[in-house]
């Protein structure tokens, strides 16, 4: 196992407090923090999962999704177990809440990874599946592997991390999607156990450090699914900047919670409320290719076309639109 970073030992005691994110956890001997990975063992907190991975995969970038970031490219995509929040609604569940001990695991090297993508002709690596803020070690090292072959790096991720670490991990990232919950502290509270203050802080941090952001909005029935919310949430990131992409994505039943699916009525109200301030907005987990699609804000001809994760680039020179030659926040 691999000594974690980011933390300290309480003094005259054999406990140790974990500082990777806002939780804190403070931990008896042999005890894990929320994530369920990290673990105190003889007053030493160890990174569970350095190296272990539940699942990978070459997938296409927009399964991330990342609809702005090498459009129609592969990615080598990989995660663990384990996750810092405890969303009732998980739509990973059975990676992201199981024990470290309880999951086959399969052992995997840095080097491996990159020497995969490359030989697969991967645009870069993509963290993600569970959480992969909680396996900060292993992320950071395979990053920085994988940054001095000119490979990309992605991390999927619900951005609920302290700010130095996040700090340390930025200059090593290309491209984050960011899970931002809901507008509503209690609902983070209530339905997910975190904050909302830190991932606002996360995706700041991330934006500004100029790494390529989109943001994911699962829309759950009758928890964060009001007008009110979404308004919020819209102006929220274009006052950061109206060109990230916002993606809202359609709940279906999973985990602890047996809602009926997201209605088609309330995405396409989401829809119609963030193009209003937002130039790129999609629908996700529903089949609409005009919605799925990109245009360009300037002219309004198609720059990019997708129906699934079939992907047809008709209109990009560059990061810019061929029609209007209007620059256009794309990585490709």
């Amino acid at each position: 196992m691999e000594t974690a970073r980011f933390w300290e030992n309480v003094a005259g005691t054999t406990q140790v407090r974990c500082l990777l994110c806002p939780h804190h956890c403070l931990l008896e001997e042999n005890r894990t923090g929320i994530c369920r990975v990290r673990q105190n063992r003889g007053g030493i907190l160890y990174a569970q999962t350095y190296g272990k991975i539940a699942a990978l995969a070459f997938d296409p970038v927009e399964k991330k999704p990342l609809y702005h970031f090498y459009p129609g490219r592969s990615i080598l995509s990989i995660g663990s177990v384990g996750c810092n929040l405890r969303c009732i609604f998980c739509q990973n569940w059975h990676i992201s809440q199981v024990d470290f001990q309880s999951f086959p695991l399969q052992d995997v090297s840095g080097k491996q990874l990159v020497e995969m993508a490359m030989n697969h002709g991967s645009v870069g690596i993509a963290y993600t599946y569970n959480e992969p803020l909680i396996s900060w070690e292993f992320v950071y090292d395979t990053a920085f592997l994988a940054r001095e072959k000119n490979l990309k790096n992605v991390l999927v991720t619900n951005g609920y991390i302290e700010r130095e670490p996040l700090r340390e991990l930025l200059p090593l990232i290309d491209a984050m999607n960011i899970d931002l919950k809901s507008m509503d502290e209690v609902f983070y509270q209530r339905y997910c156990g975190g904050k909302l203050s830190p991932v606002l802080a996360t995706i700041e941090m991330a934006f500004n450090a100029g790494v390529h952001v989109e943001i994911t909005n699962l829309l759950v029935p009758c928890l964060n699914d009001r007008l009110e919310l979404v308004e919020q949430l819209v102006d929220w990131v274009s006052r950061l900047s109206s060109s990230i992409p916002l993606h809202f994505s359609r709940y279906f039943p999973a985990y602890r919670l047996d809602y009926p699916p997201t209605s088609l009525s309330m995405l396409e109200e989401a829809f119609r409320v963030a193009k209003g301030k937002l130039h790129f907005v999609y629908l996700g987990n529903v089949q609409d290719a005009e919605k799925n699609s990109t245009f360009c804000p300037s002219c309004g001809k198609p720059v990019v076309r997708r129906s699934g994760y079939v992907v047809d680039v008709v209109g990009l020179e560059g990061k810019r639109c061929k029609f209007c030659q209007a620059s256009l926040p794309f990585y490709n």
